[in-house]
C-alpha cells in the first residue's frame, strides 16, 4: 500500500494560529523526543513538546478542525527527558527525569492532564531507586505505560544496567521501586499497554539483544520472557499492539540503517526505508476498509518518510515515500475525531506543522499547515 503527501503541491499559510507568548521559545529537542500527539476525551488533539523552559502545548480548537490554539508554555521542573502515555480514560500522563540544579539531585517526577487544554496537575516526585546521589544521577530517562485501570507504571535503567519499575497502586499511592531481572540494559525502553490492560516492556542491552517482560494479568507482576536477539539503533525503538495482546516492535538497524520489524516468536522482517534518526512512529488505522499499519520516520537530513502496509503483513509489501516534509525531531502519528491519520512535525524554526489524511483512496496526506 503506497503513501504520498500533498506537501509539494502547495505551501500552506498559518490560518487561525494563536500568537505565541513573549516567554515561549522554539522547542530545543533531542532527536529521540520530537513532539507528542494525543486525542482527548473531547475528541480534540493535543500536541506536546519539551523545551529548555518547560513544555509547549498546542490544542485543536474543535474536533477534527484545522485551527489550533497555542503554543502555550507550561512550567515544568528541570527535565532532561520526558515520556508521555495516555490511559483508556483519555487522561494524559507525563513522567520525566528531573535534575534539581546542575550537578544536583535527580528524581523521577510525574504529572497528569485530565482534559484537553486544561492545566496539568502539580508535578510530584516518585523518587529514585538509588539513595546515593552519585548513583542516582546515573538513572536514565523513564519510560511510562498506563494500564486499563488507569494505573501508571514507570520504568528506568539504574546504575549498573539493571531495570527498575515503580507501579501506582489502586489507592493512588506508589509501591516501592522493584528490580526486574535484567542487567547491562541500555536506556531506550519501549513500554506498551495493550487493550486488555496488560503491559509489555522491551529493553535493549549492550550485548546485542533485547530483554522482554510481560504481565500475565493487568496490573500484575512483570514476568521475564526469553531474550530476543535484536539490537535496535539507539533511540529508534517503538512498539505497537497489532493483534489482541500481541506487540510488534519497529526499529532501525544500527549498521544498515534500514527499518526492521519483529513480533516475539517470529522472524525479523526487513522493511527498508532507512537511514533513520530518532524514534519510528507507528499507528494502526483502517485504510479503505483494511486493517493497516502506518509508519513514519525522520532521516538524518531531516526529511520525513511515510509508509503503510496491511497490519502484521509487512512482508507482503511496504513502500516508503518522501512526504516533502522536514522536521527538527521525529514525526508522530495519531487519528483525529474523524478517524483520519494526522502527522505532526516540528519545523526547523521550531513551529508545529500538521498534515491530515486527504479523502483520496489509500494513504494520501494533505499539505501540512503551520499552527
Amino acid at each position: 500500500m503506497g503513501a504520498r503527501s500533498g506537501r509539494g503541491a502547495m505551501r500552506a499559510g498559518r490560518p487561525g494560529a494563536a500568537a505565541p507568548g513573549e516567554d515561549v521559545t522554539p522547542p530545543r529537542l533531542s532527536a529521540a523526543e520530537g513532539v507528542r500527539l494525543l486525542l482527548g476525551r473531547d475528541h480534540r488533539l493535543t500536541a506536546i513538546a519539551r523545551t529548555a523552559n518547560g513544555l509547549l502545548r498546542w490544542a485543536q480548537r474543535r474536533p477534527g478542525g484545522p485551527e489550533w490554539e497555542g503554543p502555550e508554555l507550561i512550567a515544568a521542573p528541570r527535565l532532561t527527558g520526558l515520556s508521555v502515555a495516555q490511559g483508556a480514560d483519555g487522561f494524559v500522563h507525563f513522567a520525566g527525569r528531573r535534575v534539581s540544579e546542575p550537578g544536583g539531585t535527580v528524581a523521577v517526577v510525574q504529572a497528569v492532564q485530565y482534559q484537553t487544554g486544561r492545566p496539568l496537575t502539580q508535578w510530584r516526585s516518585t523518587g529514585n531507586p538509588h539513595k546515593d546521589p552519585e548513583r542516582a544521577r546515573s538513572v536514565t530517562d523513564p519510560g511510562i505505560a498506563v494500564s486499563a485501570a488507569g494505573l501508571v507504571h514507570v520504568f528506568l535503567v539504574r546504575a549498573g544496567g539493571g531495570v527498575m519499575m515503580r507501579q501506582e497502586a489502586a489507592n493512588g499511592q506508589w509501591r516501592s521501586w522493584h528490580a526486574l531481572k535484567g542487567q547491562l540494559a541500555r536506556g531506550d525502553l519501549a513500554a506498551v499497554a495493550t487493550a486488555s490492560g496488560r503491559i509489555e516492556l522491551l529493553v535493549p542491552d549492550t550485548r546485542g539483544r533485547a530483554m522482554r517482560w510481560q504481565q500475565d494479568e493487568a496490573d500484575g507482576e512483570m514476568v521475564r520472557c526469553p531474550n530476543i536477539p535484536i539490537a535496535p539503533g539507539a533511540g529508534t525503538l517503538a512498539g505497537l499492539e497489532t493483534a489482541a495482546d500481541r506487540v510488534t516492535y519497529y526499529w532501525a538497524d544500527p549498521e544498515s540503517g534500514g527499518v526492521l520489524a519483529h513480533r516475539p516468536g517470529e522472524w525479523v522482517i526487513p522493511l527498508g526505508g532507512g537511514p533513520v534518526d530518532g524514534r519510528i512512529a507507528a499507528l494502526r488505522v483502517p485504510l479503505d476498509g483494511y486493517d493497516c499499519t502506518v509508519l513514519a520516520h525522520r532521516t538524518p537530513g531531516g526529511d520525513v518518510m511515510l509508509a503503510a502496509c496491511a497490519t502484521e503483513n509487512e512482508a507482503g509489501g511496504l513502500w516508503w515515500a518522501p512526504t516533502g516534509e522536514r522536521s527538527a525531531g521525529p514525526p508522530v502519528l495519531a487519528r483525529d475525531a474523524y478517524g483520519r491519520v494526522v502527522m505532526a512535525t516540528l519545523g526547523d524554526e521550531g513551529g508545529l506543522r500538521i498534515a491530515v489524511q486527504s479523502g483520496e483512496p489509500g494513504l494520501v496526506m494533505g499539505p501540512s499547515l503551520r499552527v
